[in-house]
């Protein structure tokens, strides 16, 4: 494969380093938080993101076999506007939290491990690539009475293309404070390592019970983030 094409994959990788890992962090925050769903719980999760010029949709299934362990499923679309005509993507992962600490108040601890893989086409050539990634965390998460709670992250993730390894340390910090019953303001920095932190502000919206709307803007590495989402636990 060419060096031309090794490039944009690791970019990509770069600049959607979650694209194929199951989203465990509820929406609208890409900092996980060290909790998991309820035995025998699950969830669906539908979102849109844009990432400078790359959009996509993506859709995640979890479900918690066990206590304090919870699965999940990503499946992901996304296109790259970056060339013309436009990249697109294909990606699966599969990821696994457990949180054998958990508390309502004070501190949770836990760890997750995620594995994927993305399929990149070149515009409209017939020339692909797949990559395939895994990554792994340390979780923890301390909540207040009151409600708030601060989120933090320590982990490495791994890409491994045609050409191209790299493996490089990730961190993320988020906090939520709630503004009403049904409403929470989220806010985040995140990354990865030779890259400029990535920042947003978001407002999570529970439409009903297990059914919550959310929705975040901010900047990352010198361009604009957005995500809208829907997620539903039951």
């Amino acid at each position: 494969m060419s060096q031309l094409f090794a490039r944009p994959i690791l970019l990509t990788c770069s600049a959607m380093l979650l694209l194929a890992t199951p989203a465990f962090a509820e929406s609208p925050m890409q900092v996980d938080d060290a909790g998991t769903l309820e035995p025998g719980g699950m969830k669906l999760e539908a979102t849109w993101r844009k990432n400078a010029q790359q959009r996509g949709v993506e859709g995640v299934y979890g479900f918690s076999p066990l206590p304090s362990l919870e699965v999940g499923v990503a499946l992901a679309r996304d296109r790259d506007h970056a060339s013309s005509p436009a990249s697109r993507l294909s990606a699966v992962g599969v990821g696994f939290k457990w949180v054998p600490i958990q508390n309502k108040t004070g501190w949770s601890l836990g760890a997750s491990l995620d594995f994927g893989r993305t399929r990149l086409t070149l515009g409209d050539t017939q020339e692909r690539s797949t990559e395939r990634e895994s990554a792994v965390n340390a979780l923890a998460t301390w909540r207040a009475e009151e409600g708030q709670a601060v989120h933090l992250n320590l982990g490495s993730s791994r890409l491994k293309a045609p050409g191209v390894r790299q493996t490089v340390g990730t961190w993320g910090m988020g906090y939520e404070h709630p503004l009403a019953s049904s409403l929470t303001l989220t806010a985040e920095v995140f990354g990865q390592e030779h890259s400029r932190p990535m920042r947003a502000l978001g407002l999570r919206y529970e439409l009903a019970p297990g059914l919550k709307l959310s929705g975040a803007v901010g900047r990352g590495d010198g361009h604009p983030l957005a995500q809208l989402g829907m997620a539903w636990e039951f």
